[in-house]
């Protein structure tokens, strides 16, 4: 099953819904843009201790992956890379699943708020849709 959310994160690559390495990363975080940032098994105390002041204050919700560095640098073609934030929330809920269905006490709690916030981005589509249809062709009213 961890090998899904790691054919997850290659799919993300191919995409062009993730920034990898630290910079980028950071770069993701303070712009808003950053759904979820993953950091590898075998990252650095450094790295690690950026990346949770990357999320700090942000909402921004930290994984730890099973997966090391070689294994990231494996799927997304570049060399060792300790950490990746995922910008798409579709993909990023798609990874949390995935981790949660092998390790629900570690990733299930992250997977919940995920899954809720595609929820939410869902039903404001919606709503933008039906309101973008109201404007153009007016509310349409019932007969009484």
């Amino acid at each position: 099953m961890a090998d899904k959310a790691l054919n997850y994160i290659g799919i993300m690559r191919k995409a062009g819904a993730c920034a990898t390495g630290e910079t980028d990363s950071g770069a993701a975080c303070r712009a808003g843009k950053a759904k979820l940032l993953l950091v590898a098994s075998d990252a650095s105390e450094n790295a690690r201790s950026r990346a949770e002041g990357f999320v700090y204050g942000r909402g921004v919700p930290l994984l730890t992956l099973p997966y090391s560095k070689v294994d990231l640098a494996g799927i997304l073609g570049r060399g060792a890379t300790s950490m990746l934030a995922v910008t798409d929330l579709g993909l990023a809920d798609a990874i949390a699943k995935a981790l949660a269905a092998s390790d629900g006490e570690t990733y299930g709690e992250v997977s919940l708020k995920l899954s809720e916030k595609v929820q939410r981005e869902k039903e404001r589509k919606s709503e933008q849709q039906r309101h973008e249809q109201n404007k153009r062709f007016g509310k349409r009213r019932k007969k009484a």
